[in-house]
């Protein structure tokens, strides 16, 4: 596609009242800015420009993976016209068919869908803006037509005289600009205005009186898709816009949701069929949930799969695991990266694990830690139990076998095997390995005072 991409994002957002740019604030788990640059990669343009200013060097380092990204300095914020201007000794202004979408880091809600439309529309030869109907059209610039309906201008509302701001057709500021005409105009403008700055607004009536240019506008009407964020308030309102977005995409997929405002989605998920998930659910990174799961209040679950009819009781953190397919976790267990339960395994109340692969059938009811461990099927991890795998200096694995029962409050000093079949003594300290078929007791020996009296407070 002969399409280069501007993304204008050197505002520091003064009103966010934060050290942090503005278009590093988080939408869903993802910053504004990296909204903007999904939907611009999906386009499939030759480059994308984004010129920065405020916390430059913190905003490349968010984007440093991204090496094909071309960046523009505006050292002085001069306005939008003067922001493209930084772009363009990167854009090849010699091909007739080439054309720059302009696009804001700070309006992270943009579909795609309209943005495709948008490029489309666009020719060499036609200035294309993306324009809004509103009952609102308070602080946004005017689109002014004239009686057969032809774009003439955009008036921002601080140069706007009474009849103009009647208007309720708005600027979004999106447009697709012919380049070779684009470098023409820029070089044009002038800052003779309230804000005595360069608007790039002002090519629309440069365009209207360029004989061999023409203007053409899409129009929309859903703000939500092209509003932008000056402050914690308006940052605030696209977040649960965006949340309610995904809870309708997953209401549509046929996900049963106790109460879709109650739901933050923080990065992609994937549901089966009969996928049950209550309030106040965190999904975060990439997550799949298979046929039948069942997610219950509070849970958080980050990076991880969960299979077929997987019961997530309440409370429960999930950290870059694999839940197995009709396991139970929780509730309030958590399940720490590297975990692996496999089919029918059960982690109960303030169990946590990391590291750590549980076989089929097997469970640790309740207050336990197993960390850097290998477990066989059909194991009993009692209550209280620890798997000490971390000497101060580096982690030791344990490995249990097949129907081993350990019994509670219980500590296994690793590195060391249980055999198949092996049962541990409630309160055993095991520092061992543990052949097959035996029964393993490591306790002190027990001592009886009498007499003994206890201490009295002084």
């Amino acid at each position: 596609m002969n399409l280069d991409i501007v993304i204008l994002a050197a505002g520091r957002g003064t009103r966010m009242n934060s050290n942090i740019p503005k278009v590093l604030h988080q939408i869903g788990g993802d910053s504004m800015l990296g909204h903007v640059l999904n939907a611009a990669r999906k386009l499939e343009s030759q480059q994308i420009h984004i010129v920065v200013g405020y916390g430059a060097e913190q905003i490349k380092q968010e984007f440093s993976t991204d090496k094909e990204l071309q960046w523009a300095l505006q050292e002085q914020q001069l306005g939008t016209g003067h922001a493209v201007m930084q772009a363009m000794p990167s854009i090849d202004t010699t091909k007739p068919e080439m054309r720059v979408l302009v696009l804001y880091g700070d309006v992270p809600l943009t579909n795609f869908s309209t943005l495709i439309k948008l490029v489309q529309q666009a020719n060499a030869n036609t200035l294309c803006i993306l324009t809004l109907v509103t009952e609102n059209p308070k602080g946004l610039g005017r689109i002014v037509r004239d009686d057969s309906g032809e774009i003439t201008a955009i008036v921002e509302e601080k140069d706007a005289n009474d009849e103009q701001k009647k208007i309720n057709e708005v600027n979004t500021g999106i447009m697709v600009i012919p380049a070779t005409k684009l470098n023409t105009w820029l070089n044009s403008l002038g800052n003779d205005n309230a804000q005595g700055e360069y608007y790039l607004t002002d090519l629309v009536a440069m365009a209207a009186a360029d004989d061999e240019s023409a203007i053409s506008a899409m129009v929309i009407d859903d703000e939500n898709e092209v509003q932008g964020v000056n402050d914690k308030a308006q940052l605030a309102g696209l977040e649960r816009q965006y949340q309610m977005n995904k809870a309708e995409q997953l209401l549509k997929a046929g996900v049963l949701l106790r109460d879709p405002s109650r739901i933050d989605i923080r990065g992609e998920i994937e549901t089966g069929s009969d996928v049950e998930i209550d309030i106040n659910a965190i999904f975060e990174g990439r997550v799949t949930l298979g046929n039948g799961v069942k997610i219950g209040p509070n849970v958080v679950i980050k990076d991880s799969k969960i299979a077929d009819n997987a019961n997530i009781l309440q409370g429960t953190n999930i950290d870059g695991a694999e839940i197995g397919e009709g396991a139970s976790v929780g509730p309030y267990a958590r399940i720490r990266p590297g975990t692996i339960l496999n089919e029918n395994t059960k982690i109960g109340n303030f169990v946590e694990t990391k590291n750590a692969i549980i076989g089929k059938g097997s469970k640790a009811g309740h207050l336990a830690y197993i960390g850097d461990a290998v477990l066989g099927e059909n194991v009993n991890i009692g209550a209280g139990t620890i798997f000490c795998n971390y000497d101060g200096v580096n982690k030791h694995k344990t490995t249990i076998g097949d129907n081993v029962f350990v019994g509670s409050n219980s500590v296994l000093v690793a590195p060391v095997t249980l055999a198949d079949n092996t049962f541990v003594a409630a309160g055993s300290s095991i520092s061992s390995d543990v052949p097959a078929d035996s029964l393993a007791i490591a306790r002190g020996k027990q001592r009886n005072i009498t007499g003994w009296k206890r201490p009295t407070k002084k």
